[in-house]
């Protein structure tokens, strides 16, 4: 099946409509989750630079950077899953898998094809849905996703904007975030 066009969803990458830096989240995950993130990096060979309060550092294992303590520095993890595109993972929470990608990076056909076979593959390693929302939402609150890798359907796809998802439909078992998107 073909992947998205770039014609079609050029305006969600458009850095003055949906912010420089899209909120890109993997809700319901967990300290496993995170480490198949960790392991993944690895795996693929991915270029990378983990980092704790300005500190480099090589990559720790996902339950002591989870279990720091209240008040330490969030670290941060880069990756460069393709040479000049760049996702900043953040350890906020261990419940949810966060990062952010500069849309200035993913412009063309190529960049896009390349970005959504990042979420591709990190959605099939956890299982899961990778969603990505305009950038800041207010008070934490992400608005409704315009695009991501769908679980259920094992693909890259957008939202559809006229069907908003259902009341808390990316917590587990709350239902399937796919029946909302639309290729």
């Amino acid at each position: 099946m073909p992947g998205l066009l770039w014609d079609d969803v050029k305006s969600f990458f458009e850095p003055e409509l949906m912010g420089a830096l899209p909120d890109v989240v993997v809700p319901g995950a967990s300290v496993g989750g995170w480490q198949a993130v960790l392991d993944l990096v690895g795996e693929r060979g991915w270029a990378c630079r983990y980092s704790e309060g300005g500190v480099v550092l090589p990559l720790p294992r996902a339950e002591g950077v989870l279990s720091r303590p209240a008040g330490a520095e969030c670290p941060e993890l880069r990756v460069w899953p393709v040479a000049g595109m760049l996702a900043i993972f953040r350890f906020s929470a261990a419940d949810e898998i966060d990062f952010d990608v500069d849309l200035r990076e993913i412009q063309g056909q190529e960049r896009l094809d390349a970005f959504c076979g990042f979420l591709r593959v990190l959605g099939l390693r956890l299982g899961k849905s990778v969603l990505m929302h305009s950038e800041g939402g207010e008070g934490g609150e992400y608005g409704a996703p315009v695009l991501g890798f769908d679980a259920g359907a094992g693909r890259v796809v957008v939202w559809d904007p006229l069907r908003p998802p259902p009341a808390r439909a990316c917590e587990p078992g709350a239902g399937s975030v796919g029946q909302n998107w639309v290729t």
